[in-house]
């Protein structure tokens, strides 16, 4: 079992979705937390909340991971405060939908920073401490994409995919020491994320925040070091693994030829927040 009274745990994306729903999960569980998004206003607002609510401390840090050099700067501000992390959450992240070469190359860019070296950033900034102290928690946001090639989606699956091999690694890496990593493959979650990306809706049933983040903590005080929530992106991902990824992904395609993104006369509204 994983104890969580009196630790504390630093959630990034944490302002709305399923980093919110972490702050709420784990400042139940007696969790102390620091809070990090672009929106300051929303995090104090929720720093108030978890405080009045269960009684924990909950810091603030405003930061946009998709600059070089944020994690250092959390990093270092932690630091300054005082405060130790007992469990990183790297939850922030984004996806684009639409032709590859429709979307601003730096959209592309920023999604990578925040998918990808935000989370390797992260993780080599507060890991070493969890080794020194033979103890720590790490929770990666990946998606059940991550076994998939999706077209009109072409960084997203990848940057997951990475983050689901990274988890992976570090999880055997570090058993020994004490550091428990898991890498959560959620499907689709009632979130902002599909409606505002435009990206269609995909198969199966969706699933809201606080079934995630349940789901996550069982499997991450099991010790495992992924996690599929729900039976249905099981078994899709059983399936996604067994094909070959240029057959799913010409399968994908077709369906998606009779209706197209339409991101030629319209880039603006392709970038949201999976948090």
């Amino acid at each position: 079992m994983y104890t969580y009274a009196g630790k504390m745990a630093l959630i990034t994306g944490a302002s709305s979705g399923i980093g919110e729903a972490f702050a709420h999960a784990l400042a139940a569980r007696g969790m102390h937390v620091i809070l990090v998004a672009r929106t300051e206003t929303r995090l104090r607002d929720l720093a108030q909340k978890l405080t009045f609510t269960y009684g924990v401390r909950a810091e603030v840090i405003s930061a946009d991971l998709s600059q070089e050099n944020a994690a250092s700067a959390i990093a270092h501000e932690v630091q300054a405060r005082g405060l130790v992390v007992d469990m990183l959450i790297n939850n922030a992240g984004f996806g684009s939908y639409g032709h590859f070469t429709d979307v601003d190359s730096q959209r592309h860019h920023a999604q990578v920073m925040v998918n990808v070296a935000s989370v390797v950033d992260m993780t080599r900034a507060f890991l070493p401490a969890m080794t020194a102290r033979g103890e720590g928690a790490i929770i990666n946001l990946a998606s059940i994409s991550a076994f998939a090639s999706i077209p009109y989606m072409a960084v997203y699956p990848a940057s997951k995919s990475f983050v689901l091999s990274f988890s992976e690694t570090l999880a055997a890496e570090y058993k020994d020491d004490g550091v428990r990593v898991l890498a959560l493959c959620p499907g689709e979650v009632k979130t902002n994320f599909i409606h505002a990306s435009g990206n269609p809706s995909a198969p199966g049933p969706t699933m809201t925040t606080e079934e995630v983040v349940a789901f996550a903590l069982k499997n991450l005080e099991r010790g495992r070091s992924f996690a599929i929530p729900g039976a249905f992106n099981v078994m899709m991902s059983i399936i996604w693994r067994m094909l070959p990824r240029r057959v799913f992904a010409n399968a994908v395609m077709k369906s998606l030829k009779s209706n197209p993104p339409s991101l030629r006369t319209n880039t603006s509204s392709n970038h949201v927040s999976a948090s």
